[in-house]
């Protein structure tokens, strides 16, 4: 752990939450339309924002301007879903459907709660038809991460999930693409629930990602995806043993924008953040959750 590479990842989170917190308006849900007319990108997009400021509330190391900005993006995220309400709604009205326990999880993880949604999604869980969604095998772990929450029992066979994924497959690594990427990285968020439990990753998996996260991070910096570079770097923080990689945050740190806003490093931003917001509040909320993660890990092993 380098001193440095802290110092420069909590400047990246600060900046990037500034940013999303001067950004908040192009998260807010259009107004007087039905649930089902809600495009699923700005469900996605608030519910990914709530995330990131939940890990910020969760973790408690930012400072008092990042971590007040965190609490009003958690508030604001929180009413547009009607305290709740949306979700609940929607979970009632498409019961098969997990995003909403997915997307409510979010709020749950920073103490905020709609106890009908709760029984409901509980009655659902017992089902037999939450035995055999055809979804693929990281969104099945997204929704256990999810039910463990919001307090549920593994009703799933974790570790046959696992072993289904690409991850847990343990492929040749010039395999991977970026497609299986995203599947690796949300896989270890999902078993750790971001970095909360390094042990949710098992032994086997922890070397192959040792001996491996190495080599997917020098290609991803090289080609300078900044997007999948953060999701990378938070993966090493959710290890039992971080390997920090200085020289990447070294280049996510100059990639990232003087107003905070972090490219994808696919397309070129605009100079107007409203224009920019669609393809670009992804890797900003990656940064500001990879920055937090690390500068919390590096305080749990310096103490």
């Amino acid at each position: 752990m380098d001193v440095t590479t802290v110092r420069q990842a909590q400047h990246v989170a600060d900046q990037a939450m500034a940013w999303l917190g001067r950004m908040r308006a192009s998260f807010a849900l259009p107004r007087d339309v039905p649930y089902w007319e809600i495009p699923g990108n700005s469900l996605k997009a608030l519910a990914e924002v709530a995330m990131a400021a939940a890990v910020v509330r969760r973790e408690a190391v930012a400072g008092p301007e990042t971590a007040r900005t965190a609490e009003e993006l958690l508030d604001f995220a929180w009413r547009e879903y009607g305290d709740g309400e949306l979700l609940h709604t929607m979970q009632r009205h498409t019961p098969p459907a997990t995003h909403p326990l997915e997307i409510y999880s979010n709020f749950a993880m920073a103490g905020l709660h709609h106890p009908p949604l709760e029984r409901f999604v509980a009655h659902l869980a017992g089902l037999r038809a939450a035995a055999v969604p055809e979804h693929v095998p990281n969104r099945r772990l997204a929704v256990v991460a999810a039910q463990r929450r919001i307090g549920l029992p593994d009703r799933d066979d974790v570790p046959a999930l696992v072993a289904q994924t690409w991850l847990g497959g343990t492929p040749e690594p010039w395999m991977l693409d970026t497609y299986n990427a995203y599947g690796v990285t949300h896989t270890v968020f999902h078993l750790t629930d971001w970095g909360r439990n390094p042990d949710g990753i098992d032994p086997r998996l922890q070397e192959y990602l040792h001996r491996w996260l190495p080599v997917w991070v020098e290609v991803f910096t090289e080609t300078r995806s900044w997007d999948l570079l953060g999701e990378l770097l938070a993966v090493d923080v959710c290890l039992s043993e971080p390997d920090w990689y200085p020289q990447a945050w070294e280049q996510l740190a100059a990639g990232q924008r003087e107003d905070g806003m972090l490219p994808n490093g696919i397309t070129r931003p605009s100079d107007d953040p409203l224009h920019a917001f669609t393809n670009h509040n992804h890797p900003t909320i990656v940064a500001a959750v990879a920055g937090t993660l690390t500068v919390s890990r590096a305080l749990a092993v310096a103490s």
